[in-house]
């Protein structure tokens, strides 16, 4: 019975909030118009702008939409109360002041009492202040979606990253090819606008529907990130070419050599190892996908994995290690332990001596690759 009373009490109220505004006004756009009732036409959809300029524009948005919600419809036939692109459900001048939060609890007062069947509520707000009574109100009554964006300071936010690009790349009839979606991924940063616009480009250049690696490369403008990703992955794959094309690259963008040796060329060839030497003593087969490998971790024993790289949360960070995993094949054991004992060389010549910068890392390649 308590499931049922709560599955009726949701029905008609519905929240799309989160910290990613581009997808929170996509996804509220969307949702509006399959709640919207057909039948009733322009009738059916009556919506309050919700972000307001200052305290007074929020009282009254709050206002319109109580007197909205306690509105019959016109004509019958139902219709949907949008709160859109509300922005004063934050902890700033606007979400403390008594003028809003007076309205705003006699508008959760009213959602709690239960909405007319014909009457459908939904609210988009960016970044809401949990702490707030009005959103503990929503988390009991409402069909809620939250939409964060990746906090790119913590390690494996590609992984959540990629998973929002794969769904949607699928609206756009678009799928990536393992590397293309995670170039992708780097070189939009996680960000849901940027994310939309190049999949409209790349949906344009891609008719059948199939997303490579160079087309990304052609396409979509290249971030840091995405040139260090690369260096990395023409590291992996032994395209010594590649690889000091983008190490001149980096040092063109004014990054300097101990930067690049450190936060990719090292990375890489330790994930390579490590790789190479959990695949041998475990019999572990090459995954076709960094998200395989992942997995197969998972089920080794804590004891065999505690070497590992972790993220900040303490769990292995086995994206990276799934792309190596993925070329460890590529390299001999001994190989990547001379390509090691040439990343510290390089360390103490950067450090104490006054080489060119590229030339030492050309250096590195070189040894590593041929």
């Amino acid at each position: 019975m308590p499931k049922a009373k709560a599955k009726v009490q949701t029905a008609n109220i519905r929240a799309i909030i989160g910290s990613d505004e581009a997808r929170i006004k996509r996804e509220a756009a969307e949702l509006a118009k399959k709640l919207a009732p057909a039948e009733a036409g322009e009738f059916g959809l009556e919506i309050i702008d919700g972000a307001a300029d200052n305290v007074d524009g929020a009282a009254t948005a709050i206002r319109s939409t109580i007197a909205a919600l306690q509105t019959l419809p016109f004509f019958g036939g139902g219709k949907l109360v949008w709160l859109k692109s509300a922005n004063f459900l934050s902890d700033d001048v606007k979400g403390k002041s008594a003028n809003v939060l007076e309205p705003l609890e006699q508008l959760g007062v009213i959602l709690a009492g239960g909405l007319p069947d014909d009457v459908t509520f939904l609210v988009s707000a960016i970044d809401p202040d949990k702490r707030r009574s009005f959103y503990k109100t929503l988390t009991k009554l409402a069909d809620i979606q939250i939409f964060d964006e990746p906090d790119l300071n913590r390690s494996g936010w590609e992984e959540n990253a990629s998973e929002i690009v794969r769904a949607e790349a699928k609206k756009h009839s678009l799928e990536f090819e393992e590397e293309a979606l995670e170039l992708f991924v780097l070189s939009t940063g996680g960000d849901s606008g940027v994310v939309a616009n190049e999949l409209e480009k790349l949906a344009l250049y891609a008719p059948e529907g199939a997303i490579t690696a160079e087309q990304v490369r052609v396409l979509v403008p290249i971030s840091r990130a995405a040139v260090i990703f690369e260096l990395g992955n023409a590291l992996a794959r032994r395209d010594a070419t590649l690889a000091l094309n983008l190490v001149r690259d980096l040092l063109d963008q004014g990054e300097t050599a101990i930067g690049i040796l450190l936060a990719t060329i090292l990375p890489t060839i330790r994930n390579l190892l490590l790789a190479k030497d959990l695949m041998e003593r475990h019999h572990l087969p090459r995954p076709h996908a960094p998200f395989a490998f992942i997995s197969t971790l998972n089920r080794l024993p804590a004891k065999e994995t505690e070497h590992l790289p972790r993220k900040k949360d303490g769990t292995i960070n086995g994206y990276a290690l799934g792309i190596a995993a993925m070329n460890a094949h590529r390299f001999g054991t001994d190989q990547l332990v001379r390509g090691m004992e040439a990343c510290l060389q390089a360390n103490l010549e950067l450090v104490t001596t006054q080489l060119d910068q590229e030339l030492v890392l050309t250096e590195i390649v070189v040894k590593l690759l041929t």
